[in-house]
């Protein structure tokens, strides 16, 4: 081992070939090294130091460098940079490798199992959007059946006339209608009947554990009680039905099959209704002859139905789109010739009709 602070170093007056150097170079580097030895002694070269620092933050902080940077971050260089680096196969398993990593793990089991995180879940539950978005999707299945449903009860209404006017001997309907058949509307209104029972069913049981908990009497009904439960069957069957045809339109049942009543507002007239209900009862009073109408008129209308002047049609099955959709619903195709309008035949299709004509 070589003596000394560095046996390689070139000596003091010695260029790295050993010659010896000008006197020009050996003074100006004896007074370099003087220089700095001054400059340590006294605290100049900490000065400049701390001077040049000061210079750099500050060009660093300028506004003109922010803009140079600035620009440089939105040219393409940074997003080819970032493309590239995500494209690369190192950056790909070094992600990979740290979401399969156990530290991974251990944040989501902390995170799941947090309060912050139970609280968040349960003010998502109840948000109003999310219990919509339930409500709308069950009403939707339901609508779905009853198009379903309808759309058969559509094919039988026609079936079922074609037989019924064959049997008779009457002229075989040349033009498909968009009144309701009496399939649907029987159909319809078996449904609602159901309702009413269900209804009067609990409010029955409601009525006899109150009696028997006064009377102590459980043996039976009497024969007031059978008249007066027959009284208010009727009485919530009427009000069932006027209030529905009076608010709405249709009822439940009609709803359900896709029918309605022909009215230009939403609900039909109080008058009126109490008038349809009059004309049901009548028609159900001769043994449903006066229902018999459905079948064999034009329009398809029974008592109830020319006594209030008001028929039941059939409801489009256009499907309405979500406020959130993107799809457009579909424009009708514009008309050549005399001006027509569209409705729905009794295959639930649709067929045109001469505005003005009498309807079939």
């Amino acid at each position: 081992m070589a003596d000394g602070p560095n046996a390689n170093s070139t000596p003091h007056g010695e260029g790295p070939s050993g010659k010896p150097l000008p006197l020009s170079v050996r003074l100006l580097a004896a007074g370099m090294r003087g220089a700095r030895d001054v400059g340590k002694a006294t605290g100049i070269d900490q000065a400049i130091e701390a001077a040049a620092e000061e210079a750099m933050v500050a060009a660093v902080e300028s506004e003109a460098v922010e803009r140079a940077i600035a620009r440089v971050l939105k040219g393409p260089v940074v997003e080819e940079a970032m493309n590239s680096a995500l494209e690369s196969d190192a950056v790909k398993n070094a992600l990979v490798e740290a979401l399969d990593s156990e530290l991974v793990d251990e944040v989501w089991r902390r995170l799941l199992a947090s309060d912050e995180a139970q609280r968040l879940v349960e003010r998502i539950a109840e948000a109003p959007e999310i219990r919509a978005a339930i409500s709308a999707q069950s009403v939707g299945m339901i609508e779905d059946v009853g198009h379903t449903i309808g759309n058969g009860t559509r094919r039988l209404d026609s079936v079922v006339e074609r037989i019924a006017r064959r049997i008779f001997f009457r002229k075989r309907r040349s033009e498909p209608t968009d009144r309701a058949g009496a399939v649907t509307r029987g159909l319809a209104f078996g449904l609602d009947v159901l309702i009413v029972n269900l209804g009067f069913s609990g409010l029955a049981a409601v009525a006899a554990l109150i009696a028997s908990a006064f009377t102590g009497n459980g043996n039976g009904v009497s024969d007031f009680a059978l008249a007066a439960g027959t009284a208010l069957w009727f009485g919530l069957g009427s009000l069932y039905l006027v209030g529905f045809w009076s608010l709405a339109g249709q009822t439940p049942g009609m709803r359900f099959l896709g029918i309605r009543l022909d009215l230009e507002t939403r609900g039909l007239r109080l008058g009126k209704a109490i008038k349809r209900l009059i004309g049901m009862a009548l028609a159900a009073m001769v043994f449903g002859l006066g229902f018999l109408g459905i079948l064999f008129d034009k329009r398809r209308r029974a008592w109830d139905d020319r006594l209030s002047g008001v028929d039941v049609v059939y409801e489009g099955n256009e499907r309405t789109p979500a406020p959130w959709s993107r799809l457009q619903a579909a424009e009708p195709p514009l008309a050549t010739g005399p001006a027509t309008t569209k409705a729905p035949d009794s295959r639930g299709l649709r067929s045109q009709r001469v505005v003005g004509s009498s309807p079939s």
